[in-house]
């Protein structure tokens, strides 16, 4: 049986999630894809802080002991930022290894680029997590694609912003009384500027306009608005009008093939595709000429949702490469 060697790069809720699956499943693997993953090294910031959940010899603050590793087939990248996510991204595909990535912040900028790399380098970029968690939206329209155009997205791609418009609506809460629920809950950080700013949404967004387009339309172009002026009277005006206030991030082709996108509160109606999603769930809903509109809908955020996926990319990997050939 064959021995995959991968590391993972980032120890916090996403890292340590792809660290309990891959060593939960692991004797599935062996039977459903013929493979025994070992999990070679993980790189964090600060060496000294205690882990019980990962043995010692496992651990490194120095990328060049990923890089050093024998036989290293994949790197799971979970760290947050740009840099030095895209910086060891980068090294890892020249020195032939696979990248899985739920960095949004790094992909959203550099995704078009990393993919073009592994092309060269013969290896693959998976990034299905970073957009919408647990919901397949990359493969999916990956698939799609093959005969498809999408020439439309809408999604509501942040979470925190969704399950704070919900609880508004539902309970009759003010924004800021929700906020602090929502910080309680886990489902927002204590700092949620990125998710009631917009720019989380937006980041994804380019990553799915990227995928569908090719292309991404120039970043200053595009408005992005939260949702922190939006007020309980405002919710309650549009509820009695059978309306619900979605946070929706917009991409489409417009007349002269140019993108025309927008990130922002929006009223919709129960015919609506985003209309009945609720809480902490995303969704992505896809315009198409042959299939028509398509909405995917699933919990977008959380450790095992984003590490899933991460392991399932590198599932598909593996099962690309065992496959056999057909003549």
């Amino acid at each position: 049986m064959a021995a995959v060697k991968v590391a993972i790069l980032g120890f916090g809720t996403v890292g340590q999630g792809i660290y309990h699956i891959i060593n939960e499943k692991r004797e599935q693997f062996k039977e459903t894809l013929g493979v025994d993953i070992e999990i070679a090294k993980i790189l964090v910031r600060d060496v000294t802080k205690p882990r019980s959940n990962a043995p010692q010899d496992l651990i490194t603050d120095n990328f060049e002991d990923i890089l050093a590793i024998p036989d290293l087939q994949v790197v799971f990248e979970a760290i947050v930022g740009e840099e030095p996510a895209f910086k060891y991204s980068a090294l890892a595909i020249e020195n032939g290894c696979n990248v899985i990535t739920a960095n949004k912040v790094m992909f959203s900028k550099h995704g078009l680029a990393l993919q073009e790399k592994a092309k060269q380098y013969g290896v693959q970029v998976g990034y299905e997590a970073t957009t919408a968690g647990g919901v397949p939206v990359i493969k999916t329209m990956q698939n799609i694609l093959r005969v498809n155009d999408v020439h439309h997205i809408q999604g509501i791609l942040n979470g925190t912003s969704n399950y704070i418009l919900t609880q508004m609506r539902s309970e009759g809460l003010a924004f800021d009384d929700v906020l602090k629920d929502a910080q309680s809950l886990g489902y927002a950080e204590a700092d949620p500027y990125n998710d009631i700013s917009g720019q989380d949404a937006f980041r994804k967004l380019m990553i799915l306009s990227a995928l569908a387009f090719g292309k991404q339309p120039r970043w200053e172009d595009v408005d992005v608005i939260g949702i922190t002026e939006i007020t309980s009277e405002q919710v309650d005006k549009a509820s009695a009008k059978g309306l619900r206030y979605r946070h929706v991030a917009d991409v489409q082709l417009g007349e002269n093939g140019e993108l025309i996108a927008k990130v922002g509160p929006e009223l919709v109606g129960p015919e609506h595709p985003l209309y009945s999603i609720e809480g902490v769930n995303n969704a992505v809903a896809l315009d198409t000429n042959y299939i028509g509109t398509l909405t995917l809908v699933g919990p977008g955020a959380g450790m095992f949702p984003t590490a899933s996926v991460m392991v399932e990319d590198y599932a598909d990997m593996l099962a690309k490469q065992t496959a056999p050939v057909t003549i």
